[in-house]
């Protein structure tokens, strides 16, 4: 039989539509274009609308080489500048995106060059169907942490023990949570309540339960895994690991290796924020002392009450320290995030609010000694590689899982309690950003950050790994 030589392999990227799945995905599609390949990225019609409505039509052109593509996500049309309901979105995603991403590949494959290789969101598993119909490898990838990818490898082994789903709602307050979990290996200090959150349900039919326990099932499915992680941080979790699923590539922190990427390279200026990101960050930063600030963000998706807003804001305030606050406007449930008028007054000249911002610069910013996170993967290790300890309020998912390796196992951190209140937040910011516990925290995410940077050096294990994975995986099928 009579070789087959792709001239130029063509890789389509499908992410999760949320904004913590995009962004480690483009990163990833960057440093494929420059590897050589021709990328699609494929966002849904309702985020390509998004992108278009914050940074105009010129964002969606792409590049030579690099393109963009939509499918419709197959939920009802809205124009609402916020991240969709979660389980509704995994739920469609799920019944209804399959049919038009084959439309899609056969429109790809009608030009040059042929789609060879199909990297998908771990969560976007419709996917392998078509690249095992077009005979391509497909890579899933899991923009999770190693440890909350491998809690939710093990959701069929809660159901099975019958510690899930709960059997009554006050289980999440009655101390039920707190009931030790020794079924995963290497991760034998994990509690009910460090699991990712999607267990917390009385309904064996819930859909996001189900959705985890479906997504996870079909990874064996896929050529390989990656995980924005490295090696160092994660392994006797990557380790455990290696005996469950195909071959895993941790290829993290992907945003380090893709800051390599040459200045003049036409990718570096792809966005994908969803929002446009506010650029008084910097100047004011400048003007503040090392180590000064408390930057306070809670992610893309991350909502709370209007009494918890309030909780936090006077724990801010009366801690004393200066403060950035990325307060998106559907950050409170069902209305606008509007801050208490004497609060504003109070913390007038030291503190800086704002809707949105490239938080990797903010965090690498000098002026920045500390961090109140919602625990998000991109977050964390944004914080790890730039070497700020952490306060953390997990929201949901496996942003518990996260929480519990930052407090518990590498020490960077400290959690606030699910309850909050504001002598908690006062009293953790000071212990954080001028006491003992925030000095030794400090050292050791410092310890944490080198090992980052190494991994992602040219010859660190992330990039060695990275590779491995294009010859190994992408690249297969060329002869």
């Amino acid at each position: 039989m009579g070789s087959i030589t792709i001239e130029k392999p063509h890789a389509v990227l499908v992410p999760y539509p949320a904004q913590g799945h995009i962004n480690p995905m483009l990163r990833l599609g960057k440093l494929l274009h420059a590897k050589g390949f021709h990328v699609t990225f494929v966002n849904t019609e309702y985020n390509h609308r998004r992108l278009v409505r914050s940074w105009g039509p010129g964002v969606v052109k792409g590049v030579d080489g690099f393109r963009f593509e939509t499918i419709p996500d197959g939920l009802p049309p809205s124009d609402v500048e916020a991240t969709q309901d979660i389980p509704a979105l995994c739920d469609s995603t799920t019944r209804n995106c399959l049919e038009p991403f084959r439309q899609l590949l056969r429109k790809l494959n009608s030009n040059s060059p042929p789609v060879s290789c199909i990297v998908s969101d771990g969560v976007m598993s419709f996917t392998l169907d078509a690249a095992e119909e077009l005979g391509v490898p497909e890579v899933l990838f899991w923009t999770t942490s190693a440890c909350g990818f491998m809690a939710y490898l093990h959701y069929h082994e809660l159901v099975a023990r019958g510690l899930a789903p709960l059997r009554d709602m006050a289980d999440v307050t009655n101390g039920y949570l707190d009931t030790p979990v020794d079924c995963i290996p290497r991760m034998n200090k994990l509690r009910l309540k460090d699991f990712p959150s999607f267990i917390r349900t009385t309904d064996p039919d819930d859909v996001m339960l189900r959705f985890v326990v479906r997504e996870t099932s079909r990874a064996a499915r896929a050529t390989a895994i990656l995980l924005n992680t490295f090696d160092e941080l994660e392994r006797p979790v990557l380790e455990e690991m290696a005996s469950i699923v195909p071959p895993v590539y941790t290829i993290g922190p992907l945003f380090l290796l893709a800051n390599q990427l040459p200045a003049n390279s036409p990718v570096r200026s792809l966005t994908s924020s969803l929002w446009k990101q506010d650029t008084t960050c910097t100047g004011w930063l400048d003007s503040k002392r090392p180590g000064s600030i408390v930057y306070v963000n809670f992610g893309s998706i991350t909502v709370m009450s209007t009494e918890q807003l309030v909780e936090f804001a006077w724990g801010l305030a009366k801690s004393g320290y200066d403060f950035l606050w990325v307060i998106r406007p559907d950050l409170v449930k069902g209305e606008d995030a509007v801050l208490p008028r004497d609060f504003l007054v109070e913390t007038n000249g030291r503190s800086l609010l704002v809707n949105w911002c490239d938080q990797e610069a903010v965090l690498s910013h000098p002026a920045i000694g500390g961090f109140l996170t919602h625990s998000g993967w991109n977050s964390t290790l944004e914080s790890i590689c730039a070497g700020v300890p952490m306060i953390c309020w997990p929201f949901f998912a496996e942003q518990q899982t996260n929480c519990r390796y930052v407090c518990a196992e590498w020490d960077i951190g400290m959690e606030i309690d699910g309850d909050v209140k504001r002598k908690e937040v006062e009293g953790l910011i000071r212990e954080l950003m001028g006491g003992e516990k925030g000095k030794e925290l400090r050292r050791r995410v410092m310890e944490l950050k080198e090992k980052g940077v190494k991994a992602a050096e040219k010859d660190g294990s992330s990039s060695v790994n990275f590779e491995r994975m294009i010859k190994e995986v992408l690249l297969a099928n060329n002869i």
